[in-house]
């Protein structure tokens, strides 16, 4: 008489080697995209309070801060701009000027780095807006996405003429991928690529990064960015997002739409991408502070959980902590 052996799953737990051997997700410095934020006006780096270790860079600091990254190899840089408040207005113009402090950034950062780092540009008006907001209003104060449309258009040429490798329209204004890769395309830049961010919420985790960028915003963009309660809409998103052109399609944020990363992720024909925002980034340097988490491993385990869930990038603030990389040089 036989008997079946005993099933023990555990046997390919016993060691770390054995563990990393079996491991179906592994990360890779590659995949991992630094947001950094450059602020106009300011002689030395800033702290973001709200932000433990992150900082608003000078152009000096942004090249420091970009060469470090090409050192430790990951993927690449999203540059987000800071303009002085004088220079901010209704329709966010210091956006496409070639001197405005994202354009110069960019360049500057290009000029580092050359090609051994993807260098990213966030295409979004809210940061530059005396309003706050991801676009032009009305007059009674909606957000008016068909005439927001070729501002973006402007914008992303601007970025692309500074020397950025990819595009970011961040604004969830209907038919922004499409707009932006035809004044690409008709200005010369068809090697530019365009990530999308094409399922963005309205998310409450975004608050860290309002104070990042001095947003301006008064009230809230929940009638243009998607609502947390759908995740079928994420999906659709996308799919219209590639049809348009985008390269690449972003979630954002990541960890607590994991459901929507794996959705998008398992129908997308074009490289996915998910933001770990700033809210989620806040939570664990403070969990971390207080002793309540392990704060390496707590890193490690929320960026392998988002490319567990189909990401093929990410962008975190953790891009360059040892936890993922390494000691940085």
């Amino acid at each position: 008489m036989t008997t079946s052996p005993t099933v023990r799953p555990r046997r390919l737990r016993t060691t770390a080697a054995m563990r990393e051997m079996v491991a179906q997700t592994r990360l890779d410095a590659r995949q991992l995209i630094l947001p950094a934020f450059v602020r106009d006006g300011i002689s030395e780096p800033t702290p973001i309070t709200s932000m433990p270790g992150q900082y608003q860079h000078t152009l000096d600091s942004i090249r420091a801060l970009a060469h470090q990254c090409a050192t430790a190899g990951i993927g690449g840089i999203d540059l987000f701009g800071v303009p002085r408040d004088e220079d901010k207005d209704a329709s966010g113009s210091v956006a496409w000027d070639e001197d405005g402090i994202l354009n110069r950034a960019v360049e500057a950062v290009r000029r580092e780095v050359g090609d051994e780092l993807v260098v990213m540009a966030d295409t979004c008006l809210d940061e530059f807006t005396s309003h706050g907001h991801c676009g032009v209003l009305t007059e009674d104060g909606r957000v008016d996405n068909d005439a927001t449309l070729p501002l973006y258009a402007d914008m992303a040429v601007a970025q692309a003429r500074a020397g950025a490798h990819v595009v970011s329209p961040s604004g969830m204004m209907d038919g922004q991928v499409r707009v932006i890769r035809q004044a690409l395309d008709e200005a010369g830049f068809h090697e530019v690529a365009i990530l999308a961010y094409s399922a963005k919420y309205a998310s409450a985790f975004f608050g860290p990064f309002r104070d990042a960028v001095g947003c301006s915003l008064q009230g809230d963009r929940k009638t243009y960015q998607q609502d947390p309660a759908n995740r079928r809409e994420g999906v659709r998103e996308a799919l219209l997002d590639v049809e348009e052109g985008a390269d690449m399609v972003m979630v954002k944020p990541a960890g607590y739409y994991l459901d929507v990363v794996a959705d998008v992720a398992a129908v997308s024909p074009v490289p996915v991408a998910a933001y770990q925002v700033s809210g989620e980034y806040a939570m664990v340097e403070a969990a971390a502070a207080n002793g309540w988490v392990e704060r390496e491993r707590v890193i490690r385990e929320s960026v392998t959980g988002i490319v567990r869930a189909g990401a093929d990038m990410v962008l975190t603030y953790f891009a360059l902590d040892p936890a993922l990389v390494g000691p940085v040089k």
